[in-house]
């Protein structure tokens, strides 16, 4: 029975295990693309129920049916909407139109106060219910509610393209990967161990000397350690033959001797008997010796084969040691990034504590002047200058306070969002020129006392679907080399950053005026923990974070030019549209 291949099994039990895996998932992208664009459509029903909530508000406390009715036709025209119900103030059904969910089973004739989310898993429907409130002379009063329905086929058709190319993409690699694993198993194990084969098979055991089994530098150190192991053998064997001829020989002429004394000395036959004994112990004797060398040889060869045992299970224990190694450097990254989100906090809290001290002192000013201000008023010694001088002060107070206030608001808006972008990797939808003055507007504190000017040339309808938090990482990483690296010892600076949008890519070019690296450092920038303030505290991660964020994150390219004294400039390039 002829046994399985040891390839065949090896790469049948890896590409089973791959198999699984990249079932796995596709499925579970699958799932999260179709949750995704559910949740995206669930947003535009509420968009669409803010836009419309007003005319057709107006429309039903007016009794305009028609214009009602005109409305939700309009409603039912959108793509992403497949259902609508609108009801009056009493609960009664003005209109339904499309595929939907019978809301009288569930609410009967009561409105619904506020918004109330529908799903039926039977049909796939699902949506949600908007109660329309009027305002007029200030008050307010609901005249009824309005039901958005959309359905599970429309989720399917946002992401029918995305599942095609999902799907092709893992069938794609699954491809390539078995090519490729069938090319490299036949490379570099099958057909080295089918030619050592044959080498061995080849062997003239009756010519030994100078016989060798060749193997190729290229083919691994694993069949070069079998091969000279073998030689080694083979050399061995080759002596015990030259020792058992020489023997032979002997036996020859012990013979020979022996028959010349038997035909000239008949008489001496016992002595003759007593020597060819002797040659007999000799002859075992060397029996006994060669044993002996046999079971050397058998020794020795499980010597080797232990020793190739140890040497795996080294590199085993080396491999371990890797993983490790990588993992820590994965902590130590996230460690840093949250440093620099630290740093963030504490520059922002700074910033904001100038604008709310300024309003908290214009309160306390503006609370004096009106307590003066009633304290006349009860004293009845209140004047029209006193009451002119009030005004003017409590305007100038109130604009203080309105114009520190909304600088606060604004400090505060940009770093919630760079935050919450450093801190994840979601995808979401920016400008990429306002996100660009956001980091920067986050970053301002570091450098307000300084007169390093940044200047960005960017165009401001660039729109990106992209991971920002990756984008806030790279910019604030690289202000921030430029400000403790390339800007030491320096009282002015510029830092250029110029965004250029191509058909399918974003090159953004970054560049400052610092001190620059030289040729030995440049070639190092990119490497974990390279740092020019090793003595200073630095961690070295700073330039790693952005060459992992923009090439694996991205998928995008990055380059590095300088020279001592001409700055630093980086060129970054990366599609539009990313494939995840």
């Amino acid at each position: 029975m002829q046994q399985p291949s040891l390839s065949k099994k090896l790469l049948t039990k890896v590409l089973s295990v791959y198999f699984i895996l990249t079932l796995v998932v596709t499925v579970g992208q699958i799932v999260a693309e179709y949750y995704n664009a559910k949740n995206y459509i669930n947003n535009e029903l509420t968009t669409l129920q803010n836009t419309f909530a007003g005319s057709l508000t107006r429309a039903i406390w007016e009794l305009n049916t028609p214009q009602t009715l005109n409305i939700a036709d309009g409603l039912l025209a959108i793509p992403t909407i497949e259902g609508i119900i609108v009801r009056d103030d009493n609960g009664a059904i003005i209109t339904q139109s499309g595929r939907y969910i019978d809301i009288q089973q569930r609410f009967s004739n009561q409105l619904v106060s506020e918004e109330v989310s529908l799903s039926e898993q039977g049909s796939g429907i699902f949506g949600f219910t908007f109660p329309l409130i009027f305002e007029f002379s200030g008050r307010t009063s609901q005249v009824g509610d309005v039901t958005l329905f959309s359905s599970r086929d429309i989720v399917i058709e946002r992401i029918k393209v995305g599942l095609y190319f999902l799907i092709a993409n893992a069938m794609l690699k699954t491809t390539f990967l078995i090519i490729l694993f069938l090319l490299a198993f036949r490379r570099y194990l099958i057909e080295p161990l089918a030619d050592l084969s044959q080498q061995i098979e080849d062997l003239d055991l009756d010519q030994l000397d100078g016989s060798k089994v060749i193997v190729a530098e290229d083919q691994g150190a694993e069949l070069s350690f079998m091969a000279n192991a073998f030689n080694r053998l083979l050399a061995r064997l080759s002596d015990n033959q030259g020792q058992l001829k020489q023997t032979q020989q002997q036996l020859l002429v012990s013979h020979n001797k022996l028959d010349q004394q038997n035909l000239l000395l008949e008489q001496e036959v016992a002595r003759k008997t007593s020597g060819l004994s002797q040659a007999m112990m000799d002859l075992q004797q060397q029996k006994q010796e060669l044993l002996h060398k046999k079971q050397a040889l058998r020794e020795e060869i499980e010597q080797r084969v232990q020793t190739e045992s140890n040497l795996l299970q080294k590199q085993r224990e080396l491999q371990e040691t890797i993983d490790n190694l990588n993992l820590a450097q994965d902590r130590l990254v996230q460690s840093e990034k949250m440093a620099a989100l630290g740093g963030l906090v504490a520059g922002i809290t700074h910033e904001v504590n100038t604008p709310v001290g300024i309003c908290v002192t214009a309160t306390s000013f503006l609370d004096e002047r009106v307590s003066k201000l009633s304290s006349a008023y009860q004293q009845k010694q209140l004047t029209p200058k006193m009451l002119e001088e009030f005004l003017q002060e409590a305007q100038q107070s109130t604009a203080l306070l309105q114009s520190n206030l909304s600088r606060a608001s604004d400090l505060i808006a940009s770093f919630k969002q760079i935050a919450v972008d450093q801190a994840s990797e979601a995808t979401r939808t920016i400008n990429l020129c306002d996100y660009l003055n956001e980091i920067i507007r986050s970053l301002q504190p570091h450098f307000k006392k300084t007169q390093y000017q940044i200047e960005v040339n960017c165009e401001e309808n660039i729109i990106l679907d992209c991971p920002a938090g990756a984008i806030s990482q790279i910019i604030t990483n690289l202000l921030m080399n430029s400000l403790i690296h390339g800007f030491e010892d320096r009282e002015h600076g510029l830092i250029r950053i110029t965004v250029l949008d191509n058909e399918h890519n974003i090159d953004i070019h970054y560049a400052d005026d610092g001190k620059g690296l030289a040729a030995d450092q440049l070639a190092q920038l990119f490497h974990p923990f390279f740092t020019t303030k090793r003595n200073q505290g630095g961690s070295g991660l700073g330039t790693h974070i952005i060459y992992n964020l923009v090439r694996q994150t991205l998928g995008g390219s990055i380059e590095v030019s300088s020279q001592l004294g001409e700055g630093l400039h980086y060129h970054i390039c990366f599609p539009k549209k990313l494939n995840r």
